[in-house]
């Protein structure tokens, strides 16, 4: 067996691919009609054609848990930020914050309030550090992660 792709529910499956294009820049690979895959895997189906699937009228299912999130890494989040402030129709659950490791994140919700994640790529968050001054076991106590991995990220 093997994993293939998350998917996810959405009521407008045409706002739903803007969304994705506009702030994530996904593009569509596989387009069946009421189900789309995107670049990464991320899959978008028709609430009308889940509800089918599932056996339940299209009132029965839910949006805007808070229970899970589809995560990016950006590797120039600097930029990605300042592009984000200038789309007004996105919906924030937190602006940027700086995670205890150091990485930098911000959470948004699409269209149908599915949590999104974007963060900063970890290398980046490592070459941050690092330019900041710090030494490689710092940066290592800082990230807590293990020595190798910041050499790594590093080369």
């Amino acid at each position: 067996m093997r994993y293939r792709n998350p998917l996810l529910v959405v009521r407008d499956l045409e706002r739903s691919k803007a969304f994705y294009r506009k702030v994530l820049g996904l593009r569509v690979v596989a387009d069946f009609g009421a189900n789309v895959t995107l670049t990464g895997g991320v899959c978008l189906q028709t609430l009308e054609s889940w509800a089918g699937f599932i056996g339940k009228a299209p009132e029965a299912v839910t949006f805007g848990s808070l229970s899970g999130e589809l995560y990016f890494e950006e590797d120039d989040f600097d930029g990605f930020q300042q592009r984000l402030a200038s789309m007004p129709e996105v919906e924030y659950l937190h602006s940027s914050k700086e995670h205890p490791w150091g990485q930098r994140a911000v959470r948004v919700f699409d269209p149908d309030r599915h949590v999104i994640e974007i963060g900063e790529n970890m290398k980046a968050v490592c070459r941050r550090f690092l330019a900041e001054g710090m030494t490689v076991e710092q940066t290592a106590a800082r990230m807590d992660v293990p020595e190798k991995f910041i050499r790594a990220w590093i080369r």
